[in-house]
């Protein structure tokens, strides 16, 4: 990867970048991917650039949520293995979450390539090397595997596509997303929707689970009922107009 300077403004944001690019060359991330990543990047400029208190409400319902679950797993593509890896195995290791990769541009290379990135990171088991379930949709994310995503209660899709959002939801399912587009199909379909940065909401809910693995079963189970999804997105999309006249104002100024 390029040398960034960690003085640089956009350090955050070109390091992201880079990653991604990184991710392209070593195979694990589609080119579709460097598409996904600056559509996200432009909704990050939108909301400041910063873990928003809705995206904070969020987060921690989210957690509550994955150590409440029987069953939680982590969906994992290549755009969240070349940005994340180690914070996606923290949180798994702390909730009990199964990790599995599910691929909408899917070949058994970059499959086995995320797994053994994953691996390299700190995963002890990754699933989604041989699906044995089938979703009904008409991609290639309608192959998972029977004891993760398609048996799971609680499933966290970070960076994802609406239809399976959709169809997991009909399952049944608690479905957490981490989308930066609070209007996105995934945002208004998912369970809980985390309006923020995949890496800083990680982060984020890796602290948050320590913190709240202590706490009694009662708040947890709190949390969860009082959470309201429709009210995280309105806010969230209120603090995007809040953002937006503080830079006109300082423009105007």
């Amino acid at each position: 990867m390029t040398d960034i300077p960690q003085d640089h403004p956009r350090y955050e944001s070109l390091l992201a970048r880079e990653k991604v690019a990184a991710g392209v060359k070593m195979g694990i991330t589609s080119i579709q991917g460097l598409i996904a990543q600056g559509r996200g990047e432009s909704f990050d400029y939108l909301i400041g650039e910063r873990s928003t208190e809705s995206a904070l409400y969020a987060e921690r319902a989210a957690v509550a949520a994955l150590l409440l679950a029987k069953n939680p797993v982590i969906s994992v593509n290549g755009n969240v293995a070349a940005l994340a890896p180690e914070k996606v195995v923290s949180l798994a290791d702390i909730t009990g979450a199964r990790i599995e990769v599910n691929l909408f541009h899917r070949t058994d290379t970059r499959v086995h390539l995320i797994i053994e990135h994953l691996k390299a990171n700190g995963a002890s088991e990754v699933l989604g090397k041989n699906p044995d379930a089938t979703l009904e949709l008409s991609h290639d994310r309608r192959l998972v595997d029977s004891r993760g995503i398609y048996t799971a209660d609680v499933v966290l899709v970070p960076l994802e596509d609406g239809d399976r959002c959709e169809k997991l939801v009909e399952m049944g399912k608690t479905v957490i997303t981490i989308d930066l587009n609070p209007l996105s199909r995934t945002s208004r379909t998912a369970t809980i929707s985390i309006v923020d940065n995949l890496t800083r909401a990680l982060e984020n809910m890796v602290k948050l689970a320590r913190e709240m693995k202590k706490e009694r079963k009662e708040e947890l189970v709190k949390l969860i009922t009082t959470y309201e999804n429709k009210k995280a997105l309105s806010e969230a999309i209120s603090e995007i107009q809040e953002h937006l006249k503080t830079l006109i104002a300082e423009i105007e100024y």
